[in-house]
């Protein structure tokens, strides 16, 4: 994958909340484009919530023209309901893209938590807090689903890069400092 200039969609679907955030990748470096919610819990119909989810992530990826759609995948959880209309969520913005021939990526929940935070357990804040740091975030959403989606984006950055110049290794954390005295703040 080119590590030139990209645009890259996270989503973190909900039925509730969906979460989005883009970045831009420039010089390899991510810059937030835009961040926000589809704010469903009001709409009663769940195939309303659908189409809306479906509609407005259409209107990102005209205005935004991503190459990729990082998409958080459903967890398992107790109510086989839940999980389902989860997944339902999921299908229309993963539809969405496929209209617009987008490629789509698919991170679990704890691999975007441990890309951004290196705790595959870490908290909606511990996130946002990371998210600060390696993306300038200046001011955290209302809702973390936002946060939760941006982090979906960088996790994809990280997961298709290479920071680190061709040939280089490492055998340990000692050994990568030693040789980039400059990165470390």
């Amino acid at each position: 994958m080119s590590t030139k200039e990209r645009i890259i969609l996270g989503v973190d679907p909900g039925t509730a909340v969906t979460g989005y955030g883009i970045i831009k990748v420039v010089r390899n470096k991510p810059q937030i484009l835009v961040l926000g919610t589809i704010e469903l819990y009001k709409l009663g119909d769940h195939y309303v919530k659908l189409h809306r989810i479906f509609e407005r992530i259409s209107r990102l990826l005209k205005e935004y023209c991503p190459n990729e759609l990082a998409i958080e995948s459903p967890f398992y959880g107790k109510n086989v309901q839940s999980m389902l209309k989860l997944g339902r969520a999921q299908g229309v913005a993963m539809a969405a893209a496929l209209a617009y021939g987008i490629p789509i990526y698919e991170y679990a929940p704890r691999k975007v938590k441990m890309s951004i935070t290196g705790k595959g357990a870490a908290s909606k804040e511990q996130v946002a807090a990371m998210l600060s740091q390696i993306a300038g975030l200046t001011e955290s959403p209302k809702k973390f689903d936002a946060t939760d989606a941006l982090a979906v984006a960088i996790c994809h950055f990280y997961q298709t890069n290479k920071p680190l110049a061709e040939g280089k290794t490492f055998n340990s954390w000692k050994d990568f400092i030693n040789q980039n005295p400059k990165r470390i703040k």
